[in-house]
């Protein structure tokens, strides 16, 4: 079951460290296209692992459901290089009853430069039927306490987006100077 702590805040963003590795680049030692997704899947589930005490198995044993993708929005904005270590943060930016969307961003070691940008959204199913269902309570809880809530999702487009992660990390980097 999950087991939210009354007594304690959530973060809202995950953030995790990383090298790029030489197998999961192209010739021109960029980082592969397709591996942008296995770098961001596993840093999530290691995120909401120690973050949260949460493993998208849990929903698997003990709810027989899951989220599956549903659609991915992606944008390459300077490629990650072998042997780079790279900042990658995901965060849920919106959820309703059946429906969640991760954002997930890449940035250089500094957090100033942004190398990538992913929207996926999934749709919460039943492992039994393979149909969409509602979220269970639990899950509905759990997605409240850590979903983002200065991001008006349904008023933005994925561009957009990306000039706002630029944006927040071109401040940051100002006020960590």
């Amino acid at each position: 079951m999950i087991k939210l702590d009354p007594n304690r805040t959530y973060p809202h963003e995950t953030e995790s460290r990383t090298i790029v590795r030489f197998q999961d680049c192209d010739p021109l030692q960029h980082l592969n296209n397709a591996k942008y997704f296995d770098y961001y899947f596993n840093a999530r589930e290691d995120q909401v692992a120690t973050q949260y005490n949460f493993s998208p198995a849990q929903l698997f044993r003990e709810y027989k459901t899951s989220w599956v993708v549903y659609q991915h929005q992606i944008a390459y904005v300077r490629p990650a290089m072998v042997n780079e270590w790279i900042r990658i943060v995901s965060r849920i930016v919106y959820f309703n009853e059946d429906t969640l969307v991760t954002e997930y961003y890449m940035t250089d070691d500094s957090g100033k430069q942004l190398k990538n940008v992913l929207w996926m959204t999934s749709k919460y199913v039943s492992v039994v039927t393979g149909r969409r269902i509602p979220h269970d309570p639990e899950v509905m809880a759990f997605l409240s306490a850590i979903c983002m809530r200065d991001v008006d999702f349904h008023n933005l487009n994925f561009n957009d987006r990306i000039r706002q992660i630029k944006d927040e990390l071109l401040v940051e980097g100002v006020q960590g100077d």
